[in-house]
């Protein structure tokens, strides 16, 4: 079995617990001897109350923790950045990543990695809102604002709240394959294991929505149009301006030049055939509107650093 060591403390976001905790517990069901015990552990055993008032218990106190550690997993939450200068806390996590095999963290627990030094030198992520912050404190890290998770080496980091889940099944995928992965995913209920390197947001999310109600329209014809004409040209005429004129209003309106937006918009629709159809790539290419194979290799590999291949195989549902 392996042993999963979850450091949480006062104020730590329950989801970075209890999600990384059932995927884990989820995979023990499906692998039997090869799956998981999972352990807490605090400054102080006992109970420990998240962030939003419900409580949880440790069962150890860092300092007691003996013995080799499959995976040590940090929560986050809004006092993590904080918690920096607690040293039974980061000295707790440093001895203890020293007996670990592989060391992760959920959202802002990245913080508490790189106080420890467990971040030096490598690429880390976390919390979109948090990681200019992260950047700023601990310039030896190399911190991406987008991945959903992000693995260097031995050390996982990933993204806010519910991409702990995420971060989870792709350290099962990494111990047991990613048919287990997917089999724990369905279990759960939830998205189907997502690539590290998709972004924190689908197309949509990414740009702010518009202020003008024919932009939002627009928007939302683009999403559910992807093999249309999404020209600037064609756009500019289905919103009743100039070419330059909607260019300028788009980007400034959304943050996003219509052209890229376009292009995440397709690349979010053939991630989403890849995944639900058997479709070739040839016709997966057609459909999202990207036209060639070749160009939904780009795209991929652009958005995501995998190919249209290894992400169906990765992450098609059999169902």
């Amino acid at each position: 079995m392996r042993r999963v060591v979850i450091v949480i403390f006062e104020g730590f976001q329950l989801l970075d617990l209890a999600g990384p905790a059932d995927v884990f517990a989820t995979a023990g069901l499906i692998a039997g001897e090869r799956g998981y015990t999972v352990e807490t552990a605090a400054v102080a055993a006992g109970p420990v109350p998240a962030h939003n008032g419900v409580a949880a218990v440790a069962g150890a106190r860092l300092a007691d923790v003996a013995g080799p550690i499959d995976t040590l997993l940090v929560a986050g939450g809004p006092p993590a950045s904080r918690l920096t200068a607690d040293r039974a806390l980061v000295d707790g996590v440093a001895r203890l990543a020293g007996r670990a095999r592989r060391t992760a963290s959920v959202c802002t627990g990245a913080y508490l990695l790189a106080e420890a030094g467990l971040l030096d030198g490598r690429r880390a992520t976390t919390h979109w809102l948090r990681a200019g912050r992260l950047a700023e404190r601990y310039p030896s890290v190399r911190v991406d604002a987008d991945p959903i998770y992000v693995r260097d080496g031995p050390v996982w980091t990933s993204a806010g709240v519910t991409a702990g889940i995420d971060l989870a099944l792709a350290l099962v995928a990494d111990d047991l394959g990613h048919d287990v992965a997917r089999q724990v995913a369905r279990g759960l209920v939830v998205y189907l294991h997502r690539p590290g390197g998709q972004s924190q947001f689908s197309a949509p999310m990414r740009a702010a929505a518009p202020r003008s109600e024919p932009l939002r329209e627009l928007q939302a014809h683009i999403d559910a149009n992807p093999a249309g004409d999404l020209s600037v040209p064609a756009l500019a005429r289905r919103a009743g301006m100039s070419e330059r004129h909607f260019s300028r209003v788009f980007t400034e309106q959304t943050g996003v030049p219509p052209g890229r937006y376009v292009e995440r918009s397709r690349a979010d629709a053939a991630r989403r055939l890849l995944e639900s159809t058997g479709h070739p790539l040839d016709r997966v290419a057609r459909e999202s509107g990207l036209g060639a194979p070749e160009t939904l290799y780009r795209v991929f590999r652009r958005h995501w650093r995998i190919s249209p291949g290894d992400y169906r195989r990765r992450f098609r549902s059999q169902d």
